[in-house]
């Protein structure tokens, strides 16, 4: 039987209890989860971009940087990003990263290193938006040619083709793979356990650590981790509905 009234004891350190441990977890996993992909999203989209358009100065950059950071394992970077970056940097720059930028700020439910969670976000971030420029990139791509020529043939820049043709439609296309880029990145938080950083996974591990009771520690992560990606999935779902454009987007449609 799991005995549930163990994250209401008092924790032996940080002055809370162990339900406090994993609400402190929860705002780890929110924080660096969101903060990552604004970077996601934004760079995702300007690398998606210039992916499709004809100027190869542009998208061959674009395509090195998603092909490297796609093919890179996120645990191999996550290290590189927090132990490897400080020590290429010049001297007095990644000393300061080391020893002086990592001072604690203390919120409520959470009290977190700013190396770690900077790390952490630019990481994540940089990753996912390799994921993402390729989801903005099929989206624009999977639209008829005939939308550009028509946009040409009216007088449009090639700017103005993707600005108000091109980028409208492709957005409303890919909303259902971007839910699953957001609920990959909420998941892959908890790759940031191994630079130190106290999220939803490694609170429950340190649960099970000090109270032995493992299946309700991870019981309990589990639960949050479910109820957490189903209010993104329905929020989306009503989102994709919202912008849906009948004859493209089938289930929003209906």
């Amino acid at each position: 039987m799991l005995e549930w009234k163990v994250f209401l004891e008092q924790a032996p350190s940080g002055g809370m209890t162990y339900l406090g441990w994993l609400g402190s977890g929860v705002m780890w996993t929110l924080l660096v989860s969101i903060c990552a992909w604004v970077i996601a999203f934004t760079l995702g989209s300007i690398l998606g971009v210039l992916r499709t358009v004809p100027n190869k100065w542009l998208s061959l950059p674009a395509t090195i940087y998603v092909e490297v950071f796609r093919n890179i394992p996120l645990l191999v970077q996550m290290f590189l990003w927090y132990f490897v970056m400080p020590e290429i940097l010049p001297t007095a720059m990644g000393d300061w990263l080391k020893q002086t930028y990592p001072n604690l700020i203390t919120l409520p439910f959470a009290q977190f290193s700013l190396w770690e969670f900077t790390a952490a976000v630019l990481c994540l971030g940089l990753y996912t938006a390799s994921r993402v420029a390729e989801q903005v990139r099929a989206g624009i791509q999977s639209l008829p040619r005939g939308q550009t020529n028509a946009g040409l043939a009216m007088g449009f820049t090639l700017k103005q083709v993707y600005q108000y043709v091109l980028l409208p439609m492709a957005f409303r296309l890919i909303v259902p793979p971007m839910t699953s880029e957001f609920l990959t990145i909420f998941k892959n938080s908890s790759t940031a356990l191994v630079i130190g950083v106290m999220e939803l996974t490694a609170q429950a591990r340190q649960i099970n650590e000090y109270t032995f009771k493992t299946f309700e520690a991870f019981t309990a992560a589990t639960l949050i981790y479910i109820a957490i990606t189903l209010t993104v999935i329905f929020f989306m779902r009503w989102l994709e509905k919202k912008v849906a454009v009948p004859g493209y987007v089938s289930q929003g449609g209906h």
